[in-house]
């Protein structure tokens, strides 16, 4: 497989892999390590009176709560086509995944930033860091196996497609594993932030260190929340196929007998695993009917075999500008 073509199925999810089960068994380790991780931040918090803390309990449920979304998003998403819903429900993972970042924003972002306000304006009293040291070491280590997970299956599916790690997590329409891996980064980060505002505290006896800890972990989920909230945008949009999946799509048609131009090709990526193609095709002027039908299933067939996310082909005979001819009315 070249760079081009690999770089091109990545973009689209892969070359027809069942990447919904693992994304599945992703997410789901990362919310229930979020779940257990959001109690006894809010329990170390408490006791400790730290801001940070606190802030980190937030990003934790958000975390959780965004994860519950995903596990939404692909659960259904996976419904098959109905007569109300022709095309399937893949696009409707990206509405929850949307909602996921929302609640990125609002659940940790927010707060987080609120409450470092409230602390660098009010100040705060602080308690015994001990336990909220204990948990942040715990939670480091928890979030830590769940980036694993993510990384691990970022790193399967970009060397399967011989493209850079970077470049398949910045471009893939797989965007539960994209939230995943994104969020725990955060994470780890958000607890070496914590971590810090408690030690400047401690030093210092000031919970100034904390509130700006605190800040920096709302300012980190804001950038989180962008980040997915713009990805899920513009699938929801519609993102069509890469400019060089696009020409190897246009090659594969004019390839096939009695094709003679593609006058208009639209491509659209509906899912992870899932493309829809239509084009305006030219055929030749003596072809029959039944030969025109054939080159259509060709066509699908090829499409299909070098692209195996192709779910759904659409081809309109079209005469060319040249080939248009008046027809006498009746």
């Amino acid at each position: 497989m070249s760079d081009a073509k690999a770089a091109d199925a990545e973009e689209t999810g892969g070359e027809g892999t069942d990447a919904g089960g693992e994304s599945t068994f992703t997410v789901i380790v990362a919310a229930l390590a979020n779940l257990g991780i959001a109690v006894a931040k809010a329990v170390a918090g408490l006791i400790s009176g730290s801001s940070a803390m606190l802030s980190e309990a937030a990003h934790s449920v958000a975390d959780t709560v965004t994860e519950v979304m995903l596990l939404t998003a692909l659960k259904r998403s996976e419904k098959p086509a109905d007569e109300e819903h022709p095309l399937g429900y893949g696009p409707e993972r990206y509405i929850w995944a949307m909602l996921a970042s929302i609640a990125t924003f609002v659940g940790g972002a927010v707060f987080s930033v609120y409450d470092g306000v409230h602390t660098l304006i009010a100040g705060e009293e602080l308690g015994d860091p001990l336990v909220s040291y204990i948990v942040l070491g715990v939670a480091f280590l928890l979030e830590g196996y769940s980036l694993r997970t993510g990384v691990k299956q970022v790193r399967r599916e970009a060397s399967r497609l011989r493209v850079p790690d970077a470049y398949y997590l910045r471009h893939t329409p797989d965007t539960a594993v994209k939230a995943v891996v994104m969020e725990d980064s955060a994470a780890l980060i958000g607890l070496v932030l914590a971590a810090g505002g408690l030690l400047g505290g401690q030093l210092t006896g000031s919970g100034i260190w904390d509130g700006v800890a605190s800040c920096l972990i709302g300012l980190l989920l804001v950038y989180v929340a962008w980040v997915l909230g713009r990805s899920n945008a513009q699938l929801l949009i519609g993102r069509p196929l890469p400019p060089a999946m696009r020409a190897g799509v246009r090659e594969e048609l004019l390839s096939v007998p009695h094709v003679v131009d593609v006058l208009e090709l639209t491509t659209l990526i509906q899912g992870p695993t899932e493309i829809l193609i239509a084009a305006k095709v030219d055929f030749r002027d003596m072809a029959t009917a039944e030969e025109v039908e054939w080159a259509c299933d060709e066509a699908e067939a090829r499409l299909r075999e070098r692209f195996p996310s192709v779910q759904r082909v659409y081809l309109d005979p079209t005469p060319g500008r040249g080939g248009r001819r008046s027809h006498p009315r009746a």
